[in-house]
């Protein structure tokens, strides 16, 4: 299962007491691929800057290495059109791209912007980070 990981989310996975820790840990074991692109990257890389300082960005890029290398579960993915489905924040466009390119089966997020994708015919639908550990990780 594909998925990509919106900011708000990101910064709640690697929080010290996470109620995540299931998404987590399916990341790091190779459970569950992300998708990301370098815009994703970027929004990720200033985001966690500006809110967590360098130390905490330096880690999350390991934690993605070790996946990728472990793994292969880290997918970088190179959009080539803009689908503008996010009419709530243009900023967010770059998550659903990502997804929409990457094939992926959700986007796990607890932004409202996302619902604009809701019944519009693409597959990645937005889905909050509780809901999916619920239907894709409870019991394993």
């Amino acid at each position: 299962m594909i998925v990509v990981i919106d900011t708000n989310v990101l910064l709640q996975l690697f929080g010290a007491k996470s109620s995540l820790r299931a998404l987590k840990d399916a990341l790091i074991q190779g459970r569950v691929e992300l998708a990301v692109s370098t815009p994703v990257l970027l929004e990720y890389e200033e985001v966690v800057l500006r809110s967590s300082g360098a130390a905490r960005w330096k880690d999350m890029v390991r934690a993605f290495e070790v996946m990728s290398l472990l793994h292969g579960n880290i997918h970088s993915i190179k959009p080539s059109y803009r689908f503008r489905t996010i009419t709530g924040d243009p900023d967010d466009d770059a998550f659903a791209d990502c997804a929409i390119t990457g094939n992926a089966d959700f986007i796990i997020t607890n932004d409202h912007h996302f619902n604009a994708m809701i019944g519009q015919g693409y597959k990645p639908q937005p889905i909050t980070p509780e809901d999916f550990i619920a239907r894709h990780l409870a019991g394993t």
